[in-house]
């Protein structure tokens, strides 16, 4: 590990000695799409070429299995024309992005944007790393540079040829007067084809590198523990109890600095250090540890559940009021209750019963841990993160250190679903490293992985429509329920859903709760989509149309709607009716600017076992970049909230999670896994794109629950769905 960092910190001096080649650094006017994500004023990308014609490319995101350390070098590749087989890939240098003004331009991972977002700055470097080619090669050559031609690492100019590893040192020198227009699509050679992922030989072959396998000369391991009811605070422990346990080194506090830590701060909390892990694991559940367990210790889910069914049973803020099919705002005048009064005049009412979803945890197969070694003169850091560049200056924070004597060491990560965002094991590691004065390995058990993850939040939601003659509703509330910290998560996809219902009210209201909360794979969408698909599917039910049908009628005008919609219905062989025991059931969400349609074939046996037979998905992104890698991200995206849906759920009781292992939060095994899962991308190739890391996870759980409706006729309101008596 120490060399394979040293090279990392050194790859790009070596790269630019005399016998090197082409080091190019980017600077081009931010892009509206690089703003919205908060970077510097900057954008900078970097790529080597070496003299044998190599291209070694710095990606800043962080591989977590959703293909970052292709999609970059791909999209540097197609602008730069260059042979994929000469691609390869290099983690970048979170020091060097810090203390160089953000140098490209955002390092965090996730919201599905590596691609959607960043693709123009990113193929822009490609782009601009040809032309300074083709203008060393026109100089040297004595050509007119209209004539040189850059195609697949070869430099041409009518009989004069030559390797864009042979111009490299002379491109170094070159600058433009104008930056090149990246490629318009269409134009690709590279992008839009099926691309086996970079990371998949190192995976399989057992050298992927993940902050688990890290090790340096003299580390030690802790274990440690956080106060087990959020908000807590440590009030004393007893390390004479245990100080003679084999291996036992030290006993460390975890200093919590803020009344309430948010999902990055250190919490309060102890770290045993020992010679080994689980010589610490055992001696910490061991030594008598006194908490004050706060605000939360009379909190359970149940009774929080009591409070949104108080709170749903009356009006809530008002967040959505139109009126008419222009879409008129209510909010600005006096007539706040004119679509209660619509629905209350109606002959023909719809009441839903109240939808929910409890708090779910991230459950990534590697639990959170990291390495630290700190010393005077600087901070070494290998940890569990999805932002190398935020992690740092947070490590930077907890240690008081300049950040430019802060290293942090990208390494793949063992499963993110957003919670490499969540985590404050970095601080936990330096803090502890600076007290022992050795280096040191965090390791959360997954029972402290389970208690201290920024969990999924709650939902709950209910609705009321007024159907016209033809059974379109005319008239729909919704009164959501959500956690207080984001109500965002608890609101997506409903006040502003696409289906043309023309007088809409949405209201919202908020539990308390001090469980943190955290970014899950399609934050917000994953929950409230299981509801809203449901809703609907009861709307159309009791209007007398065909779910599907219903869909297609009430997105009309909606081009990437409809074009999923309309294929789901001309390839997934869409019925309802299959007989019983079996059953097929859709729904569409969008989520990261993605439309994303499921049908789900289940069966359900006598007993009331649910097997889910097939999943089919029908995604619009607008573009597609690497159609083998969109497909494996579906799947991905599907099956772990699907796992979420069929068994998960946290149960929470005297302000703690209570299920924090496998044994009592359940997930897909492989044999329960849909045997069958298909997935047609149906793109518009027009004007937005779209993200494809998380879109196919939202759609999933009430496509399920749809078709068990039809299979057995009952419907499910709340997930885990293996609880429900069918």
């Amino acid at each position: 590990m120490n060399d394979m960092h040293v090279t990392r910190r050194n790859f790009l001096k070596i790269t630019t000695t005399a016998a090197g080649g082409l080091m190019i650094g980017f600077s081009l006017p931010r892009l509206a799409e690089a703003a919205a994500e908060g970077g510097g004023g900057e954008i900078n990308a970097w790529l080597t070429i070496s003299p044998d014609n190599i291209v070694s490319i710095v990606t800043p995101q962080t591989e977590m299995g959703q293909g970052a350390f292709t999609a970059v070098p791909m999209m540097v590749a197609e602008e730069l024309d260059i042979p994929w087989e000469n691609v390869r890939h290099v983690a970048a240098d979170a020091n060097r992005h810090v203390n160089n003004n953000n140098l490209y331009t955002t390092t965090s991972t996730g919201g599905s944007t590596t691609v959607s977002r960043r693709h123009p700055y990113i193929m822009q470097a490609g782009a601009s790393a040809r032309e300074r080619l083709r203008k060393a090669a026109a100089d040297r050559w004595g050509v007119a540079l209209e004539t040189v031609v850059a195609k697949q690492g070869m430099l041409t100019s009518g009989d004069k040829s030559g390797t864009y590893g042979d111009f490299a040192a002379d491109a170094a020198a070159v600058t433009l007067e104008q930056e090149p227009a990246i490629k318009a699509y269409g134009d690709w050679w590279l992008l839009g084809k099926d691309v086996k992922r970079l990371d998949v030989p190192t995976k399989t072959n057992g050298t992927a590198v993940y902050p688990i396998d890290v090790t340096v000369p003299g580390m030690v391991y802790a274990a440690v523990q956080s106060c087990p009811v959020p908000e807590g605070r440590l009030v004393s422990f007893d390390f004479e109890a245990i100080k003679a346990m084999p291996g036992v080194i030290a006993a460390v506090e975890m200093k919590q600095t803020k009344d309430v830590a948010a999902f990055t701060d250190m919490r309060s909390g102890v770290a045993v250090v020992a010679e080994s892990w689980y010589q610490a694991k055992n001696a910490l559940a061991v030594m008598p540890v006194v908490w004050d367990n706060g605000r939360g210790a009379t909190m359970s889910y149940e009774s929080q559940t009591a409070e949104a069914m108080s709170l749903i049973s009356k009006p809530g803020t008002l967040v959505l009021n139109q009126d008419g099919n222009i879409g008129k705002n209510l909010d600005t005048g006096v007539n706040h209750d004119a679509v209660p009064g619509l629905i209350e005049a109606s002959s023909k009412v719809v009441t839903g019963e109240v939808y929910s979803r409890p708090y779910e945890t991230h459950s990534t197969m590697m639990p959170p841990c990291a390495v630290a070694d700190v010393k005077d003169d600087r901070v070494d850091v290998w940890t569990f993160t999805q932002d190398i560049g935020r992690s740092l200056n947070e490590v930077a924070d907890q240690l008081g250190r300049d950040a430019k004597n802060v290293f942090l060491h990208q390494t793949q990560l063992g499963g993110g679903f957003g919670g490499g965002f969540n985590m404050f094991v970095h601080r936990q590691a330096v803090a502890i490293s600076a007290a022992i004065g050795k280096p040191v390995k965090v390791i959360y058990s997954r029972e402290e992985d389970f208690a201290q993850d920024a969990q999924r939040p709650p939902v709950w939601g209910t609705y009321k429509a007024a159907l016209g003659d033809d059974g379109l509703p005319v008239a729909l509330v919704t009164h959501f329920v959500g956690e207080e910290k984001m109500p965002a998560f608890s609101q997506r996809g409903v006040a502003n859903m696409p289906y043309l219902v023309p007088n809409r009210r949405h209201e919202y209201s908020a539990v308390q709760s001090h469980i943190p909360i955290g970014y899950h794979r399609a934050p917000g969408a994953n929950s409230t989509g299981f509801i809203v698909e449901q809703m609907v599917d009861e709307l159309a039910q009791a209007g007398g149309w065909d779910p599907l049908e219903w869909r297609i009628k009430m997105t009309e005008g909606n081009e990437p709607w409809q074009r999923v919609l309309l294929a789901m219905k001309e390839k997934s062989g869409w019925t309802t009716d299959l007989g019983r025991g079996e059953g097929m059931g859709c729904a569409v969400v969008e989520s990261h600017g993605t439309i994303a349609g499921c049908v789900a074939n289940v069966t359900i046996s006598r007993r009331g076992q649910i097997y889910v037979d097939r999943l089919q998905f029908f995604i619009n992104s607008g573009f597609v970049i690497n159609p083998l890698n969109a497909r494996e991200q579906a799947e991905s995206s599907a099956i772990w909230e699907l796992s979420h849906a069929l068994y998960g759920g946290l149960d929470v009781r005297d302000g703690r999670v209570v299920n924090t292992n496998f044994d009592s939060y359940a997930m897909l095994r492989i044999a329960d896994t849909p045997p069958q899962i298909d997935v047609h991308l149906e793109m518009s190739q027009d004007k937005w794109w779209g993200g494809l890391g998380e879109p196919a996870g939202p759609p999933t759980p009430p496509a399920v629950a749809n078709a068990i409706f039809y299979a057995t006729g009952t419907r499910v309101r709340t997930t885990p769905l293996s609880k429900a008596s069918l």
